[in-house]
């Protein structure tokens, strides 16, 4: 028995390897064959044989033994499924040859109690006769699974049931292994060593502490590169005052006759560059600046030539704007104070309506709230009637439950009828598919063999410099086309090298003149900016003055009629003070509200005063 139990045990371990989606039956056959030349020729069949067999009719033995798992080996473990398939392979493919005698050692060789359920479970003979025959015929034809396999399993059943019987028995004579009384530990006292008298201890040496660095004088002086910063940034301003002093001389001076043709503009050499623009903005701005040049330019040939000045003009063009600014100043005023009346007489007017929404709202509620009751009650009536009603329903339902009953029960059993009809047919109409299938299957593979036994031409020569000789207009051979084409290419580099060459020295004459503008342009830049922070610098010192108050009727008058509605919103919020319901600190917010109002109006006459001053001037 020990020696069927190895070789069951070595076909197992070959199956475990075995992996239907990536190994072919053929070559791990091979495989196999070779890893088994040390053992006997006799076991070496033997294990070839029940391997092969088990490969070749796996979908059959899957059907028994999933099912197996699924009825009877709910305990079993997984890892015994190549055991089981083995067991089903020999029981009916090779029960025959081995005969019953060596059946029953390979079986007792095996754990019994798995034995005694898996052969319980494939020899019933109710099995047999019914879903194991269906299945096995989905695969195989019904007359060959009836014949070869299903009729001998009939066979052996009597002789299969002793044994089962026999297995049985033998595993209810085994006598429980003896419980061996566990060994009590005994105590040992501990074997510990006698501490020494402990010695005086040696004194520990003072620790010496180490000098400490002394400060670094940088701690308390500044570096010199920030002294060095400082003196260049002196002297750069230095510069500056004294460059915008020559340009405001060259301004103030008076201009000059020249002749046509001639300019009058001084270029000053610029210390460094400002900041990087890109192309575009370069050329608008240069030409910005040469339009104002031939602007200026114009101006001056006029002036030579005897035009008037415009200094009277400007003097009328100011006062009239000075007025204009004061009207202006005096209508924002206005305004402004309309504006705050208009809040006051809002602020009054939403306590008002406040006051009469509140008795509104009161009102309403209380009709609201008897409206309610009364709905209230109705609902209480309909929901009485609601469920006298549905008890009444509820024993009408129970009165018909049976009959329903009933004619559920006759629907069901007409349907699972139907539907057992239906799942032959289906079985049926499958069968005779795979069979069609099969039948097309073995078409196409033999005639893809007989198209691989056909001869085939596997190369051809070919001669590179021969003309094909279609007749086309400038045919010519492969080497001639390709010496050609080298030619074509060489030209084609030459062409581009030289346009590259044009390209470079274009662009660089175009660099050049982009730095000689931008030169220009910051030439400009600084001229104008020294003049802009002078202009900038007068209109300051001139906004800093403070300006009379404003005398305006209009202003007066608007102030008087916002004092009135104020003193009137006051008097209304303390005989009846009502909180604002979007304000939950309205002190704060009504101090910062004047504080702006007061602000504003500050500016205001400031401005005026200032405009006032400059037309008295």
């Amino acid at each position: 028995m020990a020696y069927y139990g190895k070789c069951i045990e070595t076909v197992i371990e070959q199956l475990n390897k075995f992996k239907p989606e990536k190994d072919i039956p053929e070559q791990f056959l091979e495989a196999a064959s070779t890893s088994l030349q040390t053992l006997s020729p006799q076991k070496q069949a033997f294990i070839l044989e029940v391997l092969s067999g088990c490969l070749e009719y796996r979908k059959l033995l899957a059907v028994v033994v999933d099912a197996f798992y699924v009825r009877a080996g709910w305990l079993c473990r997984r890892a015994d499924y190549n055991l089981f398939e083995v067991i089903c392979y020999l029981a009916t493919f090779q029960l025959d040859e081995l005969g019953f005698q060596l059946f029953s050692d390979i079986i007792r060789s095996q754990p019994l109690d798995k034995m005694c359920k898996f052969l319980g479970f494939l020899f019933n003979p109710l099995s047999l006769c019914s879903w194991i025959k269906d299945e096995w015929s989905l695969i195989y034809e019904t007359a060959h699974v009836s014949e070869n396999w299903i009729d001998p399993l009939m066979r052996w059943q009597p002789e299969v049931q002793e044994l089962i019987k026999q297995l049985e028995k033998v595993m209810t004579n085994q006598s429980p292994l003896p419980k061996t009384k566990a060994k009590v530990t005994e105590p040992k006292e501990f074997n510990l060593t006698v501490p020494r008298p402990r010695a005086i201890p040696v004194p520990e040496p003072v620790p010496v502490m180490t000098k400490p660095k002394p400060i670094p004088r940088s701690t308390y002086h500044p570096p010199k590169e920030q002294e060095q910063l400082e003196m260049t940034r002196r002297y750069n301003r230095w510069k500056a005052e004294e460059l915008l002093l020559k340009v405001n001389i060259e301004e103030m001076r008076c201009a000059v006759p020249r002749s046509r043709g001639t300019t009058l503009v001084q270029v000053i050499p610029p210390n460094n560059v400002p900041v990087k623009l890109n192309t575009a903005a370069i050329l608008r701005e240069g030409s910005l600046y040469q339009r104002q040049v031939e602007k200026e330019l114009q101006r001056v040939d006029k002036l030579v030539d005897g035009a008037g000045d415009f200094s009277e003009f400007l003097e009328w063009q100011k006062k009239m704007q000075a007025k204009d600014q004061e009207e202006a100043l005096a209508a924002g005023e206005c305004r402004r104070l309309q504006g705050k009346l208009s809040r006051e007489e809002a602020i009054l007017a939403r306590q008002l309506l406040r006051q009469g929404n509140k008795q509104k709202a009161d009102q309403k509620k209380e009709e609201q709230t008897a409206e309610l009751m009364q709905q209230c009650a109705e609902r209480r009536l309909q929901e009485e009637r609601s469920m006298k009603e549905l008890v009444e329903q509820v024993i009408e339902v129970q009165k018909n439950v049976k009959v329903a009953q009933m004619k559920l029960l006759k629907g069901r059993r007409q349907i699972v009828q139907e539907v057992i009809e239906e799942s032959r047919e289906l079985l049926q109409r499958t069968a005779e598919a795979a069979k069609e299938e099969q039948k097309r299957r073995c078409e196409l593979i033999a005639q893809h063999r007989a198209l691989e036994t056909q001869p085939m031409r596997k190369g051809k020569l070919v001669d590179l410099t021969q003309i094909p000789g279609y007749g086309l207009e400038g045919e010519m051979s492969v080497v001639e086309l390709r010496e050609r084409l080298a030619l074509l290419k060489e030209t084609q580099q030459r062409k581009e090298e030289e346009k590259r060459d044009q390209i470079i020295q274009a662009k660089r004459a175009r660099s050049q003149g982009l730095q000689n503008m931008v030169e220009q342009i910051s030439l400009c830049r600084a001229a104008m900016g020294r003049s802009a922070a002078l202009r900038w610098e007068q209109k300051k010192a001139q906004s800093a003055a403070p300006g009379p108050p404003s005398q305006d009727q209009r202003v007066l008058e608007l102030r008087r009629r916002i004092e009135e509605s104020a003193a009137e919103r006051r008097k209304q919020a303390a005989s009846g003070p009502i909180s604002a319901p979007r304000a939950p600190r309205p002190k704060p917010r009504a101090q910062l509200e004047s504080r702006h109002w007061v602000e504003l109006q500050q500016s205001r006459e400031r401005r005026l005063r200032h405009w006032r001053r400059l037309e008295a001037a």
